[in-house]
């Protein structure tokens, strides 16, 4: 294996090479936000994907799977925001059917090698008769340097854009890879309510490609909550294009450790933008559960505790109540002995053994105010740890989703 240097990451959307991109307001939001974004890739891209696991799925979902497993190839993807395009019917699939058919006749490409994204408003019929010219109007402005008005176009609830840059090296060749994202609310693994898109000119075997990118979600998307509710149009794709020129990226390459460091970098940050730009929140609060009889159980804790309303509104008071997060440890699916449970505020010791301990009350309330800090829970059942990052519940969210 080749020496790998320490990876930069830029909150920059910086495109790789053979890509183009662009966001614009055609006017499916009322107060003339961006609303749309197109990606486009010169040379076509392997293809993976990422969706949601909500039984209620939006018809870009359904199609875009069906082309990440049955194609595996793209040119590009079209995306627009307001209107989720979920509980549409069949006239929903023809929508989005239409999208990638009239983004693909732009650049001359097949129908089948374009992508479609919604997110917005579930049960709305897409505006079809603004999203058609926004999509030409999108395929005129495309360009290498469009990456940071396509962050834009993508976003609903989002306060800013979400995108992280980074390089890394295969074969001597300086590759890069670049996430954009949105994602405020509606956050609960597994995936949030949330897009992203990965867009690389390393070249990437295909089962590969699909394989890096499960392991980096299950660490990154699949680990955050803002509010405990799950999408209808969860999606993560990654493109791999392969304009880098060097050999094919897979297991067992000496540089495949410097991809799968890139990967799970871009998506582990872009995940960190989604809790702490959460709907209304204030503070982005790691959650990590040890000493769990199994894997399961660590998890199970920890997401109990992390989606906790009563923990979460103790967080907006800077109020260390650890006796809710007793009680969310009790009712989770984890095997619990409260008399061998120890929490921690930061390096502060609260309880020990399921009692009060240690520090006081108010020094412990020095960490809750502060705007991130980790609670960290030792059932002492066994050797498995799990992580889950969330944040508080504001009176703003609740304004936001009224």
């Amino acid at each position: 294996m080749t020496s790998m240097k320490k990876l930069t990451f830029s909150a920059a959307a910086m495109l790789p090479r053979g890509f183009q991109a662009t966001g614009l307001a055609a006017g499916l939001k009322q107060n003339g936000a961006p609303d749309m974004a197109l990606f486009y890739s010169e040379p076509p891209a392997t293809l993976a994907g990422v969706f949601t696991t909500n039984q209620v799925k939006a018809a870009t979902v359904r199609l875009d799977a069906e082309r990440v497993a049955k194609v595996g190839v793209a040119r590009g993807i079209v995306v627009n925001s307001g209107q989720a395009n979920a509980c549409t019917g069949k006239q929903g699939l023809r929508d989005a059917r239409a999208m990638a058919a009239h983004a693909a006749k732009q650049f001359d490409v097949p129908a089948n090698q374009f992508l479609v994204c919604s997110t917005g408003r579930i049960g709305v019929p897409l505006r079809m008769d603004i999203i058609l010219p926004g999509i030409e109007k999108l395929a005129k402005a495309v360009s290498p340097q469009g990456g940071e008005q396509a962050a834009r176009g993508i976003l609903t609830t989002d306060t800013r854009p979400k995108r992280f840059t980074t390089t890394f090296t295969v074969n001597g060749q300086v590759c890069r890879l670049t996430g954009i994202a949105k994602g405020a609310g509606m956050i609960q693994p597994n995936m949030a309510t949330m897009l992203a898109f990965l867009l690389t000119d390393a070249r990437v075997e295909r089962g590969a490609l699909q394989q890096s990118l499960r392991a980096a979600v299950a660490q990154s998307f699949n680990r955050i909550t803002v509010d405990g509710d799950q999408s209808t149009n969860d999606t993560a794709l990654l493109l791999a294009n392969g304009s880098a020129g060097h050999s094919l990226l897979k297991p067992g390459h000496p540089d495949w450790a410097a991809w799968v460091a890139a990967l799970e970098g871009v998506t582990f940050r872009l995940a960190m933008e989604m809790v702490r730009d959460g709907e209304g929140a204030q503070k982005l609060v790691t959650v990590r559960v040890q000493g769990a009889r199994s894997a399961a159980d660590a998890e199970a804790a920890a997401r109990s505790v992390a989606n906790s309303l009563l923990v979460k509104t103790s967080w907006v008071g800077s109020y260390p109540n650890w006796g809710r997060i007793m009680d969310a440890l009790g009712y989770s699916s984890a095997k619990v002995n409260e008399n061998k449970v120890e929490i921690h505020y930061n390096h502060l010791l609260a309880v020990k053994n399921g009692l009060k301990a240690g520090a006081s009350l108010e020094r412990l309330a020095k960490i809750a105010a502060r705007k991130e800090f980790t609670i960290t829970i030792d059932l002492h059942m066994g050797r498995q740890a799990a992580t889950v990052y969330s944040c508080d519940c504001t009176e703003e969210y609740v304004r936001i989703n009224m």
